[in-house]
């Protein structure tokens, strides 16, 4: 499952340049596919639709830190555990209930999003 950072976030940043995908933001901040993977060209999100990856996405959220779920792989094939859940100072880094993954998913996706 990929992860969520809740309502609880105060916005300190420390699980930002912690993600290998580049997946976490601040809140009100614009994203793209291509931020920190190698991909070019076009990419279908899970949810089916077709994105330039360069196309800049609205934000998931405007208040406080956010996690990309396409370019999240809970941190699958870079290390034992989140990187964000493990830096966070206030556990707000927890696993998204709505949105269960197998490993082999995680890994696909990784392999996607770094060519």
């Amino acid at each position: 499952m990929a992860i969520i950072i809740t309502d609880e976030c105060i916005n300190c940043g420390a699980c930002e340049p912690e993600c290998p995908n580049n997946a976490i933001y601040e809140g009100g901040i614009e994203w793209a596919m291509i931020d920190g993977t190698t991909l070019t060209g076009q990419y279908q999100l899970e949810d089916g639709q077709e994105v330039d990856v360069k196309a800049k996405q609205r934000p998931v959220s405007d208040d406080y830190y956010y996690i990309v779920p396409d370019k999240c792989t809970e941190c699958v094939g870079f290390h034992e555990e989140p990187q964000c859940a493990a830096v966070c100072p206030v556990d707000c880094c927890v696993p998204d209930p709505d949105r269960s993954e197998s490993e082999e998913i995680l890994l696909g996706r990784k392999e996607r999003l770094h060519l």
